[in-house]
C-alpha cells in the first residue's frame, strides 16, 4: 500500500475545535423533538460506507448479510500488510548488508591499487560478499513485491465493492426501512416510555431548591452551553483515531500528530466541562454515609466541604492564569515535530477553573438557603 504523509495543519486543528461543535449543535437541535428512533437514514448509511465500509458496516446498517463478504477480504488485507511491513524491515537490513559490502569492496580495491600483500584475495572475498548481499536484497525485494501485490489486489477488490455499494445504498436503505417500519402500537409504546422518562426526570429535578436570581440563571446557562459545546469535540476524536488506525495499519504511515492533538483536546475538554459536571452533580464523590443524612445535614456538610472546594478552585485559577500568561508571552509551542500552540491549551485551565468556581458559588448559596430556610 502507498504511504500517507498528511500532517494536520494547525489552522485546521483549531478551526475544527471551534466550528465542529457549532455544526453538531445545529444538527442536534434541528432534530430535537422529532421522532427519529428506529428511522434509517441515507446520510448515516453513507457515513458508515465512507468510514467503515471496508468491513461492511454500511451493509450491516441496512441488515444485509452481504456485509460479511467484506470481513475476510479486510482480514486478508491486514495479514498481507503485516507481511509487507516485515518485508520492509528485511529490505532495510539487506540494504545495510549491501552498504557494508560496498564499503569493504572499496577498501579492497584501494588495497590492490596500493599493492598490499594479500589484497587480491581480500578483493575476491569482498566481491563474493557483495554478490551475496545483492542477491539477498533482490530476494527480499521479490518477497516485498509479492506481498505488496496481494495487498493491492485485496484493496482493489474492497474498492470495487464499495464503488458498487455507493450506487446500491439508497435502494438498500429504502428496502430495509419498508421491511422494519414500526407498527402504530410500537410507536405508541415508545412515546409512552418517552413521556414517562421525561416526567420522572422533571420530578427528580424539583428536588433541588430553586433560587430566583438572574446571576444564578446565567451561570447555569453558560456552564450548560460550554458543557454541550466541548462534548461535541468527541466527534473529532472518532475521525482522528479512525485516520490514525488506517494510516498505521493499512498504509504503514503512523502520524506524529494524532495522539498529541487528541491528548490536548481531551485535556481542554476535561477542564472546560468541570463547571457543567459540577452543575449536574456528576463529579465523583463518596456518599456511603452522606446519602442517609437529612437534607439540612447534607447542606451543612456541603457548606463545610466547600471551603476545600474553593481553595482548590482558587489555586487552579491562579496557577492556570500564571501558566497561560507565561505561555502567551513567548507564544509557546510543543516540543514535538508537530509543534502545536500550547498557549490556548493553558488558557483553558484558568477558564475552566473560573466556570467551576462560579457554579460552586451557586451551589453554596443554595445550600445556605436550605440550611437557614431563607430565600434570596
Amino acid at each position: 500500500m502507498p504511504h500517507m504523509t498528511f500532517v494536520l495543519p494547525h489552522w485546521l486543528y483549531w478551526g475544527g475545535l471551534i466550528f465542529v461543535p457549532f455544526i453538531a449543535m445545529y444538527i442536534v437541535r434541528k432534530q430535537r423533538g422529532k421522532e427519529v428512533d428506529g428511522t434509517l437514514s441515507k446520510r448515516i448509511a453513507y457515513l458508515l460506507w465512507f468510514c467503515g465500509g471496508f468491513i461492511g458496516l454500511h451493509r450491516f446498517y441496512v441488515r444485509n448479510v452481504l456485509g460479511f463478504v467484506y470481513i475476510p477480504i479486510f482480514i486478508a488485507l491486514l495479514l498481507f500488510n503485516v507481511q509487507v511491513r516485515s518485508a520492509v524491515d528485511q529490505i532495510s537490513g539487506a540494504k545495510n548488508e549491501v552498504s557494508i559490502a560496498e564499503f569493504n569492496l572499496e577498501r579492497a580495491q584501494k588495497a590492490v591499487e596500493n599493492g598490499q600483500d594479500g589484497a587480491q584475495q581480500k578483493l575476491d572475498i569482498a566481491k563474493q560478499e557483495m554478490a551475496t548481499a545483492q542477491q539477498g536484497l533482490a530476494k527480499e525485494q521479490a518477497v516485498y513485491d509479492s506481498w505488496f501485490r496481494y495487498t493491492s489486489i485485496a484493496a482493489i477488490v474492497i474498492g470495487i465493492l464499495l464503488l458498487i455499494d455507493a450506487f446500491l445504498l439508497p435502494g438498500l436503505v429504502r428496502k430495509c426501512a419498508e421491511r422494519e417500519k414500526p407498527t402504530e402500537e410500537e410507536i405508541a409504546r415508545a412515546r409512552a416510555k418517552k413521556e414517562e422518562f421525561e416526567r420522572l426526570g422533571k420530578a427528580e429535578a424539583t428536588i433541588e431548591v430553586e433560587v430566583q436570581n438572574p446571576f444564578f440563571h446565567w451561570i447555569d446557562k453558560i456552564n450548560g452551553y460550554v458543557g454541550e459545546y466541548v462534548s461535541f469535540w468527541s466527534i473529532i476524536a472518532v475521525f482522528v483515531y479512525y485516520y490514525e488506525v488506517l494510516a498505521r495499519y493499512l498504509f504503514n504511515s503512523p502520524t506524529n500528530w494524532a495522539h498529541e492533538s487528541m491528548f490536548l483536546m481531551f485535556g481542554m475538554q476535561y477542564v472546560m466541562a468541570a463547571g457543567f459536571t459540577h452543575r449536574e452533580h456528576a463529579h465523583v464523590h463518596v456518599d456511603v454515609i452522606y446519602q442517609y443524612f437529612p437534607v439540612r445535614a447534607k447542606a451543612a456538610i456541603n457548606v463545610f466541604t466547600s471551603i476545600f472546594f474553593f481553595i482548590f478552585c482558587i489555586v487552579l485559577f491562579w496557577t492556570g492564569w500564571v501558566f497561560a500568561a507565561d505561555s502567551i508571552s513567548v507564544w509557546e509551542v510543543s516540543f514535538t515535530e508537530w509543534a502545536i500552540q500550547y498557549w490556548p491549551v493553558k488558557c483553558t485551565l484558568a477558564a475552566g477553573a473560573l466556570l467551576l468556581m462560579l457554579d460552586g458559588i451557586v451551589k453554596l448559596i443554595k445550600d445556605l438557603v436550605v440550611l437557614f430556610g431563607k430565600r434570596v
